[in-house]
């Protein structure tokens, strides 16, 4: 049977996640560069669902807002990106078990890995515990971001989209204009252009987040 690194057990349980299958939380700290039979992508898929009726339940509790802007919140606060900055708070990189090629590319720092990898967490903390308590660990362990300013501010796509129509422009146009780095760390590097105003290029570890920081560059440059 498998078990899990003390270390890794005893950063686990310091955060408040209910480790008893040793399997489950091997699983969810397993990338797929390891060549094993099973990775967290099973359990990112149930946590992603955790997370977000968790975000749903929570903003509904505690906001009168209408459909739209509570939507817009829970899109920003179950994002990739805010799940691989509340990764990164708990260290979830040090622990992630990855094959030497991947550790060597800098995937441990992915941010695509790192929000997947949370999700995982979150999967399995459901499968150990039930929802009342991943609910709560989440609560805990989203709580600077619900409170903070994440996803209040419209989303750099759609402020973008709106600002163009406002100044009779036509609509921005997005274009993968470059790949690199292995399968596993794919980077992509994204155009976005409006139509007699300018372009901007940015590159990140997805074409949604390359587009998301393209459209929010361009937003400061010309906006």
């Amino acid at each position: 049977m498998t078990t899990l690194d003390p270390a890794t057990r005893e950063w686990l349980a310091g955060h408040g996640f209910s480790v008893c299958n040793d399997m489950l939380w091997f699983e969810a700290l397993t990338h797929g560069s390891r060549g094993e039979p099973r990775d967290y992508q099973r359990l990112e898929f149930l946590g992603d669902r955790v997370l977000g009726l968790t975000m749903a339940d929570w903003l509904y509790a505690h906001s009168e807002a209408a459909e739209g802007k509570l939507a817009q919140r829970l899109n920003a606060l179950v994002s990739k990106q805010t799940c691989a900055r509340c990764a990164r708070a708990l260290g979830v990189s040090d622990h992630i078990r990855l094959g030497k090629q991947a550790r060597d590319d800098g995937t441990h720092d992915s941010e695509n890995v790192l929000g997947d990898i949370m999700e995982a967490l979150l999967g399995a903390e459901f499968l150990e515990a039930g929802f009342d308590k991943a609910r709560d660990l989440i609560r805990r362990v989203w709580r600077a971001e619900f409170e903070g300013a994440t996803g209040h501010r419209k989303h750099p796509k759609s402020a973008l989209q709106e600002w163009a129509a406002g100044n009779q422009r036509r609509p921005p146009v997005y274009e993968v204009v470059g790949t690199s780095g292995p399968d596993h760390a794919r980077r992509f590097t994204v155009r976005v252009s409006v139509h007699k105003v300018g372009e901007v290029e940015t590159t990140a570890s997805s074409k949604q987040d390359a587009e998301t920081e393209a459209a929010r560059l361009f937003m400061e440059q010309f906006g």
